[in-house]
């Protein structure tokens, strides 16, 4: 785990990939959901209908609500550069970056914390954890680059 990934205690932002970012880090909703996840109460076992109906209503909210689109976007370009200053072993900016994210993950709501639970329980590799995978990038989409 780079000091980023603990100091923010996020995953690395290749967790979910997709086809606007290149690199494999179109879904950096990962970066920031470990931060988080912690914070929610977690059952061990989902139900695969339950977690796609979760990840369709949680993204609905989000996308729904302008300030916390606002809020999750920003949430998605700051991890970018959170990742940037790790690669440059930039101390002081990774400090900063990852209070704001953690600001404005507080700004997106209880929303957040569902979708870090959704995404906790995502297996990339079944088809189900894929087509959730999806239901999450739809909202990446509607961020500016």
């Amino acid at each position: 785990m780079s000091p980023a990934e603990r100091r923010c205690r996020c995953f690395p932002s290749d967790f979910l990939t997709g086809p606007r970012h290149s690199g494999g880090s179109l879904l950096i909703v990962g970066i920031l959901i470990f931060s988080t996840a912690p914070l929610y109460a977690q059952r061990q076992r989902q139900d695969l209908a339950k977690l796609k109906a979760d990840a369709r209503n949680v993204i609905g909210t989000i996308a729904n609500d302008k300030a916390k689109t606002q809020a999750y976007c920003q949430t998605l370009d700051l991890a970018r550069q959170l990742e940037r200053a790790d690669q440059e072993k930039d101390r002081k900016e990774i400090t900063v970056l990852s209070h704001k994210i953690i600001q404005l993950q507080k700004l997106v709501g209880p929303e957040f914390f569902t979708l870090a639970n959704i995404v906790k329980h995502l297996d990339l590799n079944s088809p189900d954890g894929r087509e959730i995978a999806l239901i999450i990038q739809s909202l990446n989409q509607s961020c500016p680059e």
